[in-house]
């Protein structure tokens, strides 16, 4: 068989994604096998693949291969998320450079450029999971806005309602100007901004005197109903129960008392804006104050801003601020540094704003979520995250689940009148008549009378049915699919949306199946670049998968991102890692091309050959078992790192040489089979890392059925191993690295032949030994009086005798300074251990570490002392 020098990763790819993809070997049927799900994090219709989606998809891909591998019915099901705001801010910008405002057409017509836009990019970013080599059912792909999954959004919503779980309220939400939405408390985001802090005059009523406020925000004054003093604050207690004139507005309100505020912040007394601020608010409710907005939705101030009226709110701060001073109404203004809400959508200054919203009562269904965490009923991985989660759950507040956006499930409320509770809740238009046929007694209503509710539902409220809903849980709760599939058995995402979609998933599973969603939630780090920041296009930091793939490979670029991303931990993104992949590849595709090139012959196997493939049985037992255990504490870079020693160190480094032929010979037929049988399961279990080279070089070295297909092929199970005999060939191993550092340190050529002698019994890799190292002879319990070059692998002394063409005085020279070295170390730790408040203090394993140097030292000091003496 001809095999191309080079590994070629384009065309291999290509042509094993479409024979999977051909043969439905991503698909999944309910059958007899146990199943294996995942429901993928269902990316933005409109997104791009990057660095993020690539760790988590690779993941997610090793999981289900791997699961594949081990007689499961592995099921990955695919999909998009809609994104509300994402989405819609695309389609109005695309519609705005076409000349059109959103406000100018209907509802209808904006959805239907929304379709239009989703059907043009949304495939883009699962077409380049594929290029990634996720293994998903793509005969499962689901979208959050198709028909099925918006019914189950919608039916979702009047449960809850008629529940009484779902509510109207008048509450203040974070307000995003640039949106025309409102947000969540999860997606606000605080930076730190550099500002002034104001200090106004407000003049009390009847009396020159003045009391002075310092505001952060002066263009609020419009919607000033108070200024609050704390009762315990002596300064003004003269001040009890008068009024203040509002600078520029010219509004008397009142000095109202409060313990909310901060004596010692400002001048003590706090400007109440209740229609502005989350605080305000508060007190506002509290001390029944009237309610001003003086701000619009696009954050201008509004007719109660005066002449002002129409302006941009940080526009007009200064102009304000102006006018204040021009009138005597500004005592100062000084640096300050504020920490101000921005949007995680848009980066648009949050407002506060009071309005109606519709609102989920969440301590109800937030318990039981919280106790299968903390039961471990649901294992997060790290652990570290249960108190993360923990904290939030115990500090829920009614989730907001309204937006003022037309891209999105829209609110099944009907109203048939102008009062406050003129309305009913019901999943579709004709049902509604009939519920508000019977709560007005009105038989002739129509379903003209009837409006719907504006706006849509939070985006997170359709993807926390998710695991449901791909199934049609909701629609159907007892179809095969969602009894098999359901729960699922892991989660695989980040931490940073554990509150907007972890904890609300187990909640709806909870609610709607009485069982969890899934079985294990690991959370991966995010991809920062070497100087820790998040990466990101505006950043300009984040490198194009698609490139990356290209250039190292899909492969490469899976096991390059994988071999850095420790449990949990932020992965500090370095182009080297792919190289190391790609190097990867090349090393195993090398080695592919050297047993492919032995000639097999039909003789017996020497013992050099039985004790290397006797250790490699026992070493790949071994590694297996130690891939389990890390798999079993998703330890999935770890598991990784087990597999690429055992390929690059042991199977390539030592077992290859063990049983290479001389130059010429061929290999015995009885070596080569079982080598080969060595290299099919080694494929088997880097496949779920690296899928597209390990199926090519599967398939090539054995012959095959044309059903045959690495894919679905069973991985060898963890069988009993001799860990004497793996610790054995080990220890021969360091004799052999032993004598080739001698070679090396010494300038001899591996082709010359050296004695050895040594205080052990014998060896039991006695062959592998000879054969690797070169040695002729092996004198056991024996010393030598010639000058030699010794070591020390465990309690064993190995020698040899220095070659006649070494300069024997420089040799001496380079031993005393080696002596001299140990002597000075071992001063250093004789020192430590003699230190009584150490060896009582420190660890005991500490302890032992600082023990061990001492008798290594002292060991390494009394050999070549004993070579001096030859010398």
């Amino acid at each position: 068989m001809q095999i191309s020098e080079k590994y070629n990763p384009q065309e291999t790819e290509q042509k094993w994604y479409s024979y999977w993809l051909e043969n439905k070997y991503f698909h999944s049927e309910p059958n007899d096998k146990p199943p294996y799900t995942i429901v993928i994090p269902p990316p933005n219709v409109t997104g791009i693949l990057h660095m993020g989606h690539m760790l988590n998809n690779t993941i997610q891909d090793v999981l289900v291969r791997r699961a594949r591998m081990q007689g499961f019915n592995a099921c990955w099901v695919p999909g998009t998320d809609h994104a509300s705001i994402a989405t819609e801010a695309k389609v109005v910008a695309k519609l705005k450079s076409e000349g059109i405002s959103k406000s100018d057409i209907t509802r209808e017509e904006f959805l239907k450029h929304a379709w239009e836009w989703t059907d043009k990019y949304g495939g883009t970013i699962l077409e380049q999971l594929k290029k990634l080599g996720c293994s998903c059912d793509w005969e499962r792909t689901r979208f959050t806005m198709e028909e099925s999954l918006s019914q189950q959004v919608i039916k979702s919503f009047v449960d809850l309602y008629n529940k009484g779980l779902i509510y109207r309220g008048y509450r203040m939400v974070n307000w995003d100007p640039e949106a025309k939405t409102n947000i969540s408390d999860e997606e606000v985001i605080f930076k730190e901004q550099n500002g002034k802090l104001y200090f106004l005059k407000y003049k009390i009523e009847g009396t020159e005197e003045f009391l002075s406020v310092a505001t952060t925000r002066p263009e609020t004054i419009f919607g000033d109903t108070a200024v609050c003093i704390n009762p315990n604050d002596e300064r003004y207690a003269h001040l009890k129960g008068k009024n203040v004139i509002v600078p520029i507005v010219n509004r008397i309100i009142p000095i109202i008392e409060d313990e909310y505020v901060d004596i010692e912040f400002g001048t003590g007394a706090l400007k109440i804006t209740p229609a502005h601020d989350v605080n305000d608010y508060e007190i506002g409710q509290k001390h029944q104050l009237q309610m001003i907005d003086a701000l619009d939705d696009d954050g201008n101030l509004n007719d109660y801003g005066l002449h002002y009226a129409g302006k941009n709110r940080f526009d007009v701060r200064k102009q304000i601020a102006k006018e204040l001073e021009e009138k005597d109404l500004l005592l100062k203004a000084e640096d300050y540094v504020n920490k101000v809400g921005t949007s995680e959508r848009t980066g648009a200054v949050i407002e506060p704003k009071v309005s109606v919203q519709w609102f989920l009562k969440m301590s109800e269904i937030a318990k039981p979520a919280l106790d299968v965490v903390m039961d471990d009923e649901v294992k997060f991985y790290p652990e570290k995250f249960k108190n993360t989660y923990k904290h939030w759950m115990e500090n829920i507040r009614d989730w907001n689940i309204s937006r003022q956006l037309w891209w999105g499930q829209q609110i099944p409320a009907f109203y048939y009148g102008d009062g406050e509770n003129d309305f009913v809740v019901a999943e579709n238009i004709e049902e509604a008549l009939e519920l508000a046929k019977q709560k007005t007694g009105n038989p002739n209503l129509e379903t003209s009378n009837l409006k719907q509710d504006e706006d849509a539902l939070d985006t997170w409220f359709s993807s926390w049915l998710w695991p449901m809903s791909v199934f049609d849980g909701l629609n159907d709760p007892e179809n095969k699919d969602i009894n098999y599939y359901y729960p699922t058995s892991g989660l695989v995402t980040g931490p940073d949306i554990i509150f907007f979609w972890v904890a609300r998933m187990i909640m709806a599973g909870l609610e709607y199946r009485k069982e969890v969603p899934f079985k294990n939630v690991y959370f991966t780090g995010i991809v920062r670049d070497k100087q820790r920041r998040k990466m990101s296009k505006s950043l300009g930091n984040s490198p194009d998968p698609l490139e990356l793939m290209d250039k190292y490979g899909a492969d490469g670029v899976r096991v390059g991102i994988l071999l850095s991303s420790a449990a949990g931990n932020d992965l500090l993104f370095d182009e080297d890692l792919m190289l190391q992949g790609r190097n990867f590849m090349t090393k195993i595709w090398s080695a592919f091309r050297l047993i492919n090139m032995w000639n097999h012959e039909d003789k017996p196997a020497n013992i050099a050959d039985n004790q290397a493939i006797e250790w490699f049985e026992n070493k790949l037992n071994k590694t297996i078992v130690e891939i389990d255990q890390q798999f079993g504490k998703f330890r999935i870079s770890d598991a990784l790192h087990l597999i690429y020693k055992l390929i690059w160190d042991d199977f390539c480094g030592w077992y290859l040489e063990a049983i290479k032929p001389n130059y010429g010979e061929g290999i015995s037929k009885e070596v080569y089979d079982k080598t080969v049988v060595f290299f099919e399961e080694l494929m088997k279990l880097l496949h779920p890392f690296m899928p597209f080279q390990s199926e090519e070089i599967w398939q090539l070295i054995s012959e095959r059925k044309i059903e045959e297909a690495l894919v679905i092929a069973q991985q060898k199970k963890a069988e009993a191993f001799n860990e004497t005999i793996v610790k054995n060939f080990e220890t021969a191993g360091e004799i052999i690295s032993g004598v080739r550092n001698y070679r090396q340190t010494k300038g001899i050529s591996p082709k010359e032949a050296v004695e050895i002698y040594t205080n052990a019994n014998g060896f039991e890799n006695e062959e592998v030994i000879k054969k690797l190292a070169n040695v002729s002879v092996i004198h056991f319990n024996e010393k030598t009086d010639k000058p030699s070059f010794t070591f020390l692998v465990g309690s064993t002394e190995v020698s040899i005798p220095l070659s006649e063409n070494l300069d024997l005085e420089e040799e001496k020279l380079k031993t005393e300074e080696e002596v001299k070295y140990l002597k000075g170390f071992l001063i250093s730790v004789d020192k430590k251990l003699s230190n009584e408040k150490f060896v009582a203090n420190a660890k005991p394993e500490v302890v032992e570490v600082e023990r061990k140097k001492q008798k290594d030292a002292q060991d390494k000091i009394a050999i070549l002392e004993e070579k001096l003496k030859s010398l």
